[in-house]
C-alpha cells in the first residue's frame, strides 16, 4: 500500500510539474518571482524530451510500482499518462509545437505585462505630457 501511494504521489508530481513547466508563464503575471521557477521547468522538460533523458520522477514511479507488485509501464510518464488523454496518440510533434506556442505566449504577456507595471509605476516615463502642465521655453 505505501509504494502503490508513492507512485501515485510521483504521477501527481508529473503532473505539478508539467502544468509548472507549461503554464508557469501564466502564472508569473500575478506571481512575477515564479517566472525563473518555469524558465527552469520549461528547460527542463525540453531538455528530457530533445535528449530523452530519464526523469527522476519516472524512475520512482517505476521503482515505487515494482515495489508494490504493479505492473511495469513500458514508456515514460507521456506515453503512459497524457499521450491519448490531453492528446492524440501519434500526434507527439504536433502536442509538442502547440506546448511551445503555449509558453512563449505566457512568456510574452508577462513581458508585456511586466513593461506596463514598470510604465505605470514610472509616470517620467508616460509618453504624453500633462494638460496643465505648460512647456517652458
Amino acid at each position: 500500500m505505501f509504494f502503490e501511494a508513492v507512485a501515485y504521489v510521483a504521477v501527481g508530481l508529473h503532473f505539478a510539474f508539467l502544468a509548472l513547466g507549461l503554464l508557469g508563464g501564466f502564472a508569473a503575471w500575478r506571481w512575477p518571482w515564479l517566472i525563473w521557477f518555469q524558465v527552469a521547468a520549461a528547460a527542463w522538460l525540453v531538455l528530457v524530451v530533445a535528449a530523452s533523458l530519464p526523469c527522476p520522477l519516472t524512475w520512482a514511479e517505476d521503482r515505487a510500482r515494482a515495489h508494490a507488485g504493479l505492473p511495469a509501464h513500458e514508456g515514460g510518464f507521456l506515453a503512459n499518462h497524457v499521450a491519448g488523454v490531453f492528446y492524440p496518440h501519434g500526434q507527439e510533434r504536433t502536442a509538442q509545437i502547440v506546448a511551445a506556442v503555449v509558453v512563449l505566449s505566457s512568456w510574452a504577456g508577462f513581458a508585456s505585462v511586466r513593461r506596463r507595471r514598470r510604465q505605470a509605476g514610472n509616470p517620467s516615463r508616460s509618453r504624453r505630457r500633462s494638460p496643465d502642465r505648460v512647456a517652458r521655453p
